[in-house]
């Protein structure tokens, strides 16, 4: 669909309830069925500024109970903020009207995390206050947060008084934050512990002024939420002003088919490589059996994410929804895992859900666990102007999200012995320098490559080479993109015909540099060009001559983010490159000249490359 059509029809459904069509998947349309609607607008309720944190269950009537904070005052996180639901008695074609389930009252009443009991059909209702504030900052440290508990017993008509549980679901020490969910909990089914109501927090602790370290924790019911108990805890020390590796947060919880429980966590600012951690339970959610640790290659931003096991016959499925951008909140996706949650689909085998802007979500089945192919629902954050413009839910079903799709076409990585890259877009051999090279379009055309540890450059020197020849175009063209985006750590190298220059750009901690040639090398003729950093410096070499040098800027380049090196676009899918490349290599270290002239003679000294792409085949 035509951008202007897709964003006509979107308006249409804010307006009137009607059902249609997302923004375009990154992949082709799949078969299947599709529709979405604006569940919670500001501009069709009374009295709210702002709905934001959506959660969504279904009782085991089927009735789906869908929860947002209703933000009173504005988008912020410490105002005045109800707790609100809507209920749809359909499948999520229709839907209630908004009910105050736990009202604010001017302060902070948020961070829903809805359980359905299957044994009893009682719901249960998580959720977190503090006081709130007019001025839309910050709680203060130390932050008094409490956790409180809920129920309904009538498919969610009516609701119980909340009840602060803070001394059975939060320990003394969590005194600077704590935060349940948000996503919905989960109720164990397997082993000993089958019946078992768990949930995921966040919490830290405070020196008395600053917040130093950070805790995710699982938290537990055995009699159907009548009490709670402080189950699994990983703690991380994050000293004032100072680097610490990890701070998983937003801790959203599945139950794996032998009853390991799988948490996931938003990774908030450590400097582990990735936006996403995971931690394994495998006694019912009361100890870790394996810590916190961050997942690299699944790339999301700094963003909540939630998780869903689909409970149907033939074959094991996780869903994982999150935006799929690097480092910016939008292009909200569904990903598959289909081995427990030890790998994930990328950006390409996963499903974009739209084009917009989106951030929080949690994800429901809809249909019964007899049917063979699942119903899913996703509720989320999102909007053309911002992510918070709205909550939506999309309805659709396993068809759509098709299965086990192929990461695309690949060259070896003769690096890695078995390594390859992904060549997206139908990029395609053609003669080179020796054998054969990859001819980008222009258009859509670019290599992935696969995260692997060994391409961590971090602080260290490195040398990116490569045979190119381009120039049918004068629009800026990415050849190499390394790290993140934006603010992130980050390497890229470009080429800029219309400003007769090639240049380069080092993002780290300590801010950018870059440096620039004073031409192009746009004559659609071969040249070798090679990137390096080294001694503090940041260099570009065009057939063995210094074409460009400057000041690096100190640090590393490959922290903090979902790490990503792409060949030929940008990360976000702009400066596509159109032209060839032959013999694509990254080093971890400086290759000195006599070195880069040996490169294209294939005898190089020293360690050797740990990314090597001859494109002599694509398979």
């Amino acid at each position: 669909m035509r951008p202007i059509i897709r964003w006509a029809l979107a308006f249409v459904a804010m307006v009137s309830g009607v059902l249609v069509p997302a923004g375009a998947s990154a992949a082709p349309a799949p078969a299947g069925r599709f529709d979405q609607q604006a569940l919670f607008n500001p501009h069709q309720e009374t009295g709210y500024a702002c709905f934001r944190i959506p959660a969504v269950v279904r009782s085991t009537h089927g009735t789906l109970l869908a929860f947002a904070e209703g933000r009173r005052d504005n988008c912020g996180d410490t105002g005045d903020i109800d707790l609100v639901l809507k209920r749809s008695t359909d499948g999520g074609t229709t839907w209630s009207p908004l009910q105050v389930v736990n009202p604010g009252g001017g302060d902070t009443h948020g961070n829903p995390v809805p359980i359905v009991d299957s044994q009893t059909g009682r719901i249960v209702l998580i959720t977190t206050y503090n006081k709130g504030r007019d001025d839309d900052k910050a709680c203060d440290v130390p932050c008094p947060r409490t956790p409180h508990a809920q129920y309904s017993d009538d498919d969610g008509r009516t609701w119980s008084a909340p009840v602060d549980i803070s001394a059975q679901a939060k320990l003394p020490e969590w005194d600077s934050w704590y935060a349940s969910g948000p996503v919905h909990g989960i109720q164990l089914t397997k082993g000993r512990h089958a019946g078992r109501l768990v949930f995921g927090v966040n919490a830290e602790r405070s020196d008395g002024t600053n917040s130093v370290e950070n805790y995710a924790a699982l938290i537990y019911s055995d009699d159907h939420g009548r009490s709670w108990h402080v189950g699994a805890v990983d703690s991380y020390p994050h000293p004032v002003g100072g680097t610490y590796a990890q701070k998983p947060s937003e801790v959203s919880v599945v139950e794996l088919p032998d009853g390991t429980i799988y948490a996931g966590g938003r990774e908030q600012g450590g400097t582990d490589v990735g936006n996403r951690d995971y931690a394994l339970s495998r006694d019912g959610g009361e100890t870790f059996s394996k810590r916190f640790a961050t997942i690299p290659d699944l790339v999301t931003p700094m963003v909540q994410g939630s998780l869903l096991r689909l409970q149907r016959p033939g074959g094991d499925r996780i869903l994982f929804a999150s935006p799929s951008d690097t480092d910016r909140r939008r292009w909200m996706m569904t990903r598959s895992s289909y081995d427990d949650g030890r790998t994930w689909e990328d950006a390409e085998q996963g499903t974009r859900i739209t084009n917009d802007w989106s951030g929080y979500s949690d994800l429901v089945q809809l249909s019964g666990p007899l049917q063979r192919d699942a119903e899913i629902g996703l509720m989320y954050e999102g909007g053309a102007v911002d992510a918070r413009d709205e909550i939506r839910f999309a309805r659709f079903d396993e068809n759509y999200l098709g299965w086990r799709r192929s990461a695309g076409p690949a060259t070896p990585d003769v690096a890695q012995p078995g390594g390859v890259a992904h060549v997206l877009g139908g990029a395609s051999v053609t003669p080179g320098v020796s054998g054969g090279a990859l001819t980008l379009d222009g258009v859509d055309d670019f290599v992935r490559v696969p995260y692997s540890p060994a391409q961590l450059p971090g602080s260290d020197d490195f040398t990116f080479t490569t045979w190119f020849s381009y120039g049918a175009s004068k629009d800026p063209q990415a050849l190499l993109w390394l790290g993140g985006m934006n603010s992130a750590p980050q390497v890229w190298l470009r080429g800029e015909p219309a400003s007769h220059r090639l240049i380069a750009m080092m993002t780290t901690a300590a801010g950018s540099k870059s440096v620039t040639t004073t031409q192009a090398y746009d004559d659609q003729q071969w040249h070798r060009l090679a990137l390096e950093r080294t001694g503090g410096q940041l260099k570009i070499r065009v057939d063995g001559v210094l074409a460009a040098s400057g000041p690096d800027s100190p640090g590393s380049v490959s922290q903090t983010v979902a790490y990503q090196l792409q060949l030929g676009e940008r990360l976000d899918g702009a400066n596509h490159f159109k032209g060839s490349l032959d013999d694509v290599r990254f080093y971890r270290r400086a290759l000195q000249e006599p070195e880069l002239t040996a490169v294209g003679q294939d005898r190089p000294e020293g360690p050797g490359p740990v990314v090597q792409l001859p494109f002599d085949r694509v398979h």
